[in-house]
């Protein structure tokens, strides 16, 4: 699959590998609205530095769970019948 701008979102990954690398940083959080490679996943997991990767499918995810910059469109109410309204005593 092809993805768009590929080259520039690798180009990213690469000089961010490196900028953590040069100030000795263990661990690093690289975010796009776009996606990722496998290519770009491959070489994240392949490096020492921790670095984790989120496209713009995990991002918008996290966004929903965190409930931050979204808003409910809609509410449902799950009912149960109340057995004990049908009992006679």
């Amino acid at each position: 699959m092809a993805i768009p701008g590929y080259q520039t979102i690798m180009l990213a990954l690469l000089k961010f590998a490196g900028a953590l690398q040069g100030q000795r940083a263990r661990k690093g959080i690289l975010i796009t609205t776009s996606a990722f490679s496998q290519e770009a996943y491959d070489y994240a997991s392949r490096i020492d530095t921790k670095i984790i990767l989120i496209d713009g499918e995990m991002l918008a995810q996290l966004m929903i769970d965190s409930n931050l910059g979204v808003s409910s469109m809609a509410a449902y109410e799950i009912k149960r019948i109340d057995s004990d309204y049908f009992i006679e005593e």
